[in-house]
């Protein structure tokens, strides 16, 4: 609980730089006295610092929570979401799963389907895959190869790249750090940047997955503008506001209840 909220914090100072206690203890429903020791925990480690009545940012937009962490958030929204993604999955497709705690809930959900190609850059995805799946009968498993990030174990460089530059599947499923309509899509991390780009070049539909939590945040590197994307399958915590603007520019948008 206590790791949950002061990931909160950080997600709240990432879109707004700063915060009121007042506020936060109105948002997380615990008293002033828990709100001014998180904070003093968080300023300890770098991550903020406290202001009179509050706390501003000390984090850049490059900064990227632990997977372990991520892997923990919005965890009902995600397996919607991946649940919803998997839907688009045909048996025969080939389709390339993103890094990320939503595309791995995307491989949960296709173990109905058969005879699929799934090439993937992550690790735990592949591990998944691997687990769950017959590798004789319903799934071709192709890792990107590349140098894994550790703590993140995704494959990233050339090696990684030349091989989505290679392939050219039915389906990509995307993820991203943030989604903006002025920016466009971002990620954290640079090298992961790169990868998603060329997956988007070569894919036949791409598709973004993604928790409402993402969508207003701009982080560290643009991987591509929104009308790159054919589809949006996001839960149903987006604003009527933000729906109508991916709307107005024609992107197809898939709600998972």
């Amino acid at each position: 609980m206590q790791a949950k909220r002061r990931k909160y914090i950080l997600d709240l100072l990432m879109e707004h730089h700063g915060v009121s206690v007042t506020e936060l203890c109105e948002r997380l429903n615990v008293s002033e006295m828990t709100i001014r020791r998180d904070l003093r925990a968080l300023e300890l480690e770098g991550l903020l610092r406290r202001t009179h009545g509050g706390a501003v940012s000390n984090l850049g937009r490059s900064y990227e929570p632990l997977l372990r962490v991520r892997a923990e958030e919005n965890t009902d929204q995600k397996a919607s979401i991946g649940k919803k993604a998997a839907e688009m999955v045909e048996d025969g497709h080939s389709i390339a799963l993103d890094v990320g705690t939503t595309t791995l809930e995307i491989a949960r959900a296709l173990r109905d389907k058969h005879n699929l190609t799934i090439i993937t850059a992550s690790l735990p995805i592949a591990l998944e895959i691997v687990s769950n799946f017959s590798m004789e009968s319903d799934v071709r498993l192709i890792l990107t190869g590349g140098i894994v990030r550790p703590g993140e174990l995704s494959m990233v460089g050339e090696i990684a790249r030349h091989t989505y530059a290679t392939l050219h599947v039915d389906i990509a499923f995307i993820g991203a750090g943030g989604i903006s309509p002025a920016v466009g899509i971002t990620e954290f991390n640079l090298d992961d940047t790169q990868i998603k780009q060329e997956l988007l070049r070569t894919a036949q539909r791409k598709v973004l997955v993604a928790d409402s939590s993402k969508f207003g945040r701009t982080t560290f590197a643009t991987i591509a503008p929104l009308s790159a994307i054919d589809t949006i399958v996001t839960d149903t915590g987006i604003t009527p506001e933000m729906l109508k603007t991916l709307h107005d520019r024609h992107i197809r948008v898939i709600l998972a209840e």
